[in-house]
């Protein structure tokens, strides 16, 4: 701003302007359809790059260097102070004998095959499990397949396969106190990751069915009788993953969808209570089987641990262009509400409600109640895996200042 000011003042209004003009447009393209949508696209790419072109020609190039440079130091600044602010945490470990007979469920066509690739069942099967794929055909009942397990003799269940899989199985293995082996085989696999396991290699989480493995026990979500290892959502979200066009065109469905959810002109009105908090009205809301990192808004971080008995829940309310961004850059907090609780009642305008159960989409009947059962699962996990590291913090303006001026959790 000095350096511009020095120079002529109407190239920093021009830039300002400019800003102005990219956040508009962004907000622009998420919420029209047709022409509006592309021109505002034309405007967020063209933008920068005619105030890069004024600034060269006013021989201010270096200046911009220069601001960028600072910038980049500042954020490694702030990241540096949010990760001392981090407190590590690390779940109880606990030893136990081997299975005897354990039982693996492996969806063969998870994340592209990685049952296959990684040869999962064959190295099951010489640790002595005895392994189901899902192979159809048509529809498996997985959790009856787990059921007729336990009623011939498994002391373990396990499943190769996505997180909704996952859900199903460790509903069962909960539901007789059986432990519960995780193989990171999906696509995802965020409950694999917030147990540490490797996501790349499957194939190390079957050393959980030898004798150089521990025990963690872990809370589980229910939603409407249901459930869930990561998160029920619902609004935006929810609605885009019902469209039966999701899973073919991700991108081309969520981009066809937002403008009417995010104006408030689609789907339905929601009311979340958790408590003792109300919010009315929001455009999303995630409920999550212990919270997310507060540096994550749509529940794609990590979460520290899996046993505080407490429910996240992040409702997010968004009015304008300026608090979207806002809330995307992590500058405020203002239209996001957090709250930790052992129950969520969310109620809707409509008999019934989109909810996204672990990455799978529902219709459940309003109100849908969610709860958590504190540490009801026995995950069986390799004792010598890459662990859960404290993620590398995004930049959240909100706690920086707390930090600079004193401020505590």
């Amino acid at each position: 701003m000095a350096f511009a000011l020095m120079d002529g003042f109407r190239l920093l209004v021009t830039a300002a302007l400019g800003v102005v003009l990219m956040v508009a447009s962004a907000w622009w393209f998420l919420t029209h359809r047709g022409l509006v949508r592309w021109v505002a696209l034309a405007l967020v790419v063209l933008s920068p790059v005619v105030l890069g072109f004024l600034f060269v020609r006013a021989h201010l190039l270096w200046t911009v260097v220069l601001v960028l440079g600072l910038l980049g130091a500042a954020a490694a600044a702030g990241r540096e102070a949010l990760a001392r602010d981090r407190v590590p945490a690390t779940m109880p470990e606990h030893v136990v004998p081997p299975p005897l007979r354990p039982f693996l469920v492996m969806n063969p066509r998870s994340g592209g095959g990685k049952v296959g690739r990684f040869n999962l069942k064959e190295l099951a099967e010489q640790l002595g499990a005895t392994v189901v794929l899902l192979e159809g055909p048509g529809t498996v009942d997985v959790e009856a397949v787990a059921q007729d397990a336990v009623a011939a003799g498994a002391d373990l269940l396990g499943v190769a396969g996505g997180d909704g899989t996952q859900a199903l199985v460790a509903g069962v293995a909960a539901e007789h106190g059986l432990p519960f082996v995780v193989i990171s085989a999906g696509t995802r696999n965020h409950f694999a990751l917030d147990l540490g396991l490797d996501r790349e290699d499957p194939s190390t989480c079957l050393a959980a069915l030898t004798d150089d493995a521990v025990e963690l026990h872990v809370d589980l979500g229910e939603v409407a009788g249901r459930t869930f290892v990561n998160n029920a959502s619902f609004g935006a979200y929810a609605e885009v993953v019902q469209s039966p066009a999701y899973r073919d065109d991700k991108r081309g469905t969520t981009l066809e969808m937002l403008p009417d959810l995010l104006t408030g002109q689609g789907g339905a009105r929601l009311t979340a209570r958790a408590d003792g908090v109300s919010v009315e009205g929001p455009q999303a809301v995630l409920v999550s089987v212990n919270p997310y990192e507060m540096t994550d808004l749509a529940g794609m971080g990590r979460r520290a641990r899996l046993d505080t008995g407490r429910l996240g829940v992040v409702a997010v309310s968004v009015d304008n262009a300026r608090q979207a961004v806002g809330l995307l850059r992590l500058a405020h907090d203002r239209g996001v509400t957090r709250v930790e609780a052992p129950q969520v009642v969310v109620t809707a305008d409509t008999p019934e409600v989109p909810v996204g159960v672990d990455g799978e989409a529902l219709v459940l009947p309003t109100p849908v109640t969610c709860t958590i059962r504190p540490q009801a699962l026995r995950v069986r996990v390799p004792r010598s895996r890459p662990g859960v590291p404290p993620p590398t913090p995004a930049l959240n303006w909100v706690r920086l200042r707390h930090l600079a001026f004193g401020g505590h959790r």
